[in-house]
């Protein structure tokens, strides 16, 4: 007699709570091509909805021990991606106001320095924080800032996800700001102590 297909999930939701790696996969490729088609329209880009549906799928084996207390696995694996994508747009989109604000922020400091300051420059302070940054960080910062590319092409270009680059984005960005402040701080304290002295 063949087995119903709920019978069948039954007993791969089973294995995969066991920690069965090829009921695992086999999970995956049943439901992938849904929570593709779910996720889709609400996330940005191709790229993002790929890497939501594998961090859904990781979410999924990290509690895997959960599963034989699930009753009704579409649901309940549906309702984890709406989550997850939800979470994910709205740390995008707070990531995306903090790296607008850094923007703007070091554009204004270098634009309109205080009077004290008039002696430094901005534009070696920047390229010596970037010199600083991590590899992967400088090559996006580059390709970005100096090589205006977009992100998305960025992404297609080092064949990394689009999460990816928006990440490394706002870490280089975040440590642009934090060392050209340190940097500035510096700067005028020297400033202060030398006309002190004078």
């Amino acid at each position: 007699m063949q087995q119903q297909p709920s019978q069948d999930l039954d007993r791969i939701l089973l294995l995969v709570s066991q920690g069965d790696e090829q009921a695992f996969t086999s999970l995956f490729e049943r439901y992938y091509n849904q929570v593709y088609s779910y996720i889709a329209p609400l996330a940005e880009s191709e790229a993002l909805t790929q890497e939501i549906v594998q961090d859904v799928f990781m979410k999924i084996w990290a509690n895997r021990t959960q599963l034989v207390e699930v009753s009704y696995f579409r649901s309940y694996l549906l309702t984890i991606a709406r989550n997850h994508a939800f979470n994910c747009l709205k740390r995008l989109a707070r990531e995306k106001k903090k790296e607008k604000s850094w923007v703007e922020e070091i554009l204004k400091v270098a634009a309109n320095p205080a009077e004290e300051s008039d002696s430094i420059d901005y534009h070696n302070l920047i390229d010596a924080a970037v010199d600083l940054l991590p590899p992967q960080q400088k090559k996006i910062y580059t390709l970005s800032r100096l090589h205006k590319m977009k992100q998305v092409d960025i992404a297609v270009e080092l064949g990394i996800s689009l999460e990816t680059v928006k990440k490394h984005m706002v870490l280089a960005l975040r440590f642009i700001k934090n060392n050209l402040t340190q940097s500035i701080s510096l700067w005028l304290v020297a400033i202060s102590l030398f006309k002190y002295f004078l």
